[in-house]
C-alpha cells in the first residue's frame, strides 16, 4: 500500500482505494453541442437550431430535418432499446427538463468503435445536443423528475412500417442502469 501523508487507522486505510478519471470512450459519427440558455428574471430562452438549404447550421456535422418531435418521461422510466436500420436514420437529442440518462452503444458491423458503450447524462438545466448515427442502439432513463425530450430526425416516422427496431432494456446488461451509490 502506498504511503499517504494522512495516516489512517488500519480498517480504514486497507478498504481505502481512489477514484480513476479515464476519458470517456469515443463512439464514431456521435457528436455533442452545447447549447446556450439565455437567462433573465422573468424566464429564459434557448435557440435550438437554424436551418438553411443545406440542413442545420453551425453544428459540428450534417442533419437535414425531416421531423421534430418531442417526448415526455415519467420519472425513472427507461425507454431503451431502440436502432434504426431499415433506412438512414439520424437524429439530434436535446433535454429541455428534467435529466435523462441517456446510454449509446455501437452496433454498426465494421465500424472502428463497434461494441462501444457510452453513457451521458444530460439536463434541461445546461442542454446539450448530441448526434446519434443510425446503428447506434439509444436508450435512456428519466431522472426522479421525469424529463422532455426533443429531438430531430432526418428521416420520418412511418406507422406502416417502423424504423425502429428495439433490442430489450437489459441487452446490454442490467448495470448499466444501476443507480450509482458511490
Amino acid at each position: 500500500m502506498a504511503e499517504h501523508t494522512v495516516r489512517l487507522a488500519p480498517e480504514y486505510a486497507q478498504a481505502l482505494n481512489f477514484e480513476t478519471y479515464p476519458a470517456a470512450p469515443q463512439i464514431d459519427g456521435v457528436w455533442f453541442h452545447a447549447m446556450k440558455k439565455n437567462r433573465s428574471e422573468n424566464g429564459a430562452f434557448m435557440e435550438y437550431v437554424r436551418l438553411d438549404e443545406q440542413g442545420v447550421q453551425g453544428l459540428p456535422g450534417q442533419l437535414t430535418p425531416r421531423q421534430i418531435s418531442v417526448s415526455w418521461a415519467a420519472p425513472k422510466r427507461i425507454n431503451a432499446f431502440h436502432i434504426h436500420v431499415k433506412q438512414e436514420q439520424n437524429e439530434i437529442w436535446c433535454v429541455l427538463q428534467g435529466q435523462l440518462m441517456i446510454w449509446l452503444v455501437d452496433c454498426r458491423e465494421g465500424s472502428p468503435t463497434l461494441g462501444v458503450k457510452r453513457k451521458l447524462v444530460f439536463s434541461g438545466e445546461q442542454p446539450m445536443m448530441v448526434h446519434i448515427p443510425s446503428g447506434v442502439a439509444h436508450g435512456y432513463q428519466a431522472g426522479e423528475q421525469g424529463a422532455t425530450l426533443l429531438y430531430t430526425m432526418d428521416a420520418q416516422f412511418d406507422i406502416t412500417d417502423p424504423n425502429e427496431g428495439r433490442l430489450p432494456w437489459n441487452f446490454f446488461g442490467d448495470d448499466l442502469w444501476a443507480e450509482d451509490m458511490g
